[in-house]
């Protein structure tokens, strides 16, 4: 840990322990580590005594089928009325200004801005960005051992699915010893390891499968593979009567394709107002592309493994510009 990051982190340490009351948001269209990094805060937070809100979007729901076991029952989709008296505490969120609620991006907000993205913007009053880190819940349990909260199952839980979810069941390349010391703590505590994995990756409904066999059939490569492409139109949803969030996971049936440098998912949107805009989901195979600059070039942002963006370029367009994107890269 480097000298900036020592101080930043008891800058948050801080911060958490003299505030009184907390409103507590992730990133939009949450993932794994977004909603397990929301829960295990609340709980630290709630164990330290403080009056705390999670607030997520009403738009956000229903969750993903894969996370609505996780305990955010209690997440609100209106601010509170208080909610300018509140300290805001952004978790796994690399940009502010990517967040739908205005009020959330108000410049006289006291926000505590925690996450491991590389390209976050430090957009926060404190600052906490350990871009070595496998996922925010593990700069959360690290934090963790100073505030002093005893684990509860809740807690433990959420923290295992940031883990488990944003290192691809630990075989992605942000998956360190520390990964794993964590992960051992957690199952030493009573973690049920593949009763979460059932949770996460089995059950499956059967329009997902529908979905991703559409998405199979339509595989696209270019430049010999670099590139790998598929695409979820608006009426697969209707036809398969799948949701909009069954699409989550798909993209790593196609990065997983032989030869593949970066694989990319398009999506077509659902929600009313959104025709003509389209949703891009990259995954690189390797270290040799950074997705997440291609994705800040659009307007997204993510990972240098994992990143996306909004577009309405059309499908021919967008195939020449990450086709160019990669390219220059390599």
């Amino acid at each position: 840990m480097t000298l900036d990051t020592t101080t930043a982190r008891e800058e948050v340490l801080a911060e958490l322990r003299s505030g009184e009351k907390f409103l507590l948001t992730t990133h939009e269209n949450p993932d794994g580590d977004a909603l397990g990094s929301l829960v295990a805060m609340n709980e630290i937070l709630r164990g330290l005594g403080k009056d705390t809100v999670m607030f997520l979007s009403a738009e956000e729901f229903p969750l993903p089928y894969e996370y609505r076991w996780m305990p955010l029952d209690g997440a609100s989709h209106e601010l509170p009325p208080d909610a300018e008296e509140r300290t805001i505490v952004f978790l796994d969120c690399g940009n502010v200004d990517r967040m739908p609620v205005r009020f959330l991006r108000r410049e006289d907000a006291r926000i505590v801005n925690i996450d491991h993205h590389h390209d976050n913007t430090r957009f926060g009053t404190a600052n906490l960005v350990v871009d070595g880190a496998s996922c925010t819940a593990e700069i959360i349990w690290d934090l963790n051992r100073d505030l002093g909260v005893e684990l509860s199952m809740d807690l433990a839980e959420a923290l295992y699915v940031g883990l488990v979810t944003d290192t691809g069941k630990f075989q992605y390349e942000n998956t360190t010893h520390a990964s794993h010391l964590m992960a051992a703590e957690l199952l030493a505590y009573g973690v049920q390891a593949h009763e979460i994995f059932r949770r996460l990756y089995e059950n499956v409904p059967l329009a997902k499968l529908e979905l991703l066999a559409r998405v199979l059939s339509r595989v696209e490569r270019h430049d010999d593979g670099r590139l790998t492409i598929s695409y979820i139109l608006r009426s697969d949803y209707e036809e398969t009567g799948a949701d909009e969030n069954f699409s989550e996971g798909i993209v790593d049936h196609i990065r997983a394709l032989e030869g593949t440098v970066v694989a990319a998912l398009v999506r077509e949107q659902l929600k009313e107002g959104r025709e003509g805009v389209q949703k891009v989901s990259l995954r690189a195979s390797a270290d040799a592309v950074d997705v997440s600059v291609i994705a800040r070039k659009e307007g997204g942002g993510g990972h240098r493994q994992a990143a996306g963006f909004s577009t309405t370029r059309t499908r021919e367009e967008l195939v020449e510009f990450l086709r160019a994107e990669i390219a220059a890269q390599l």
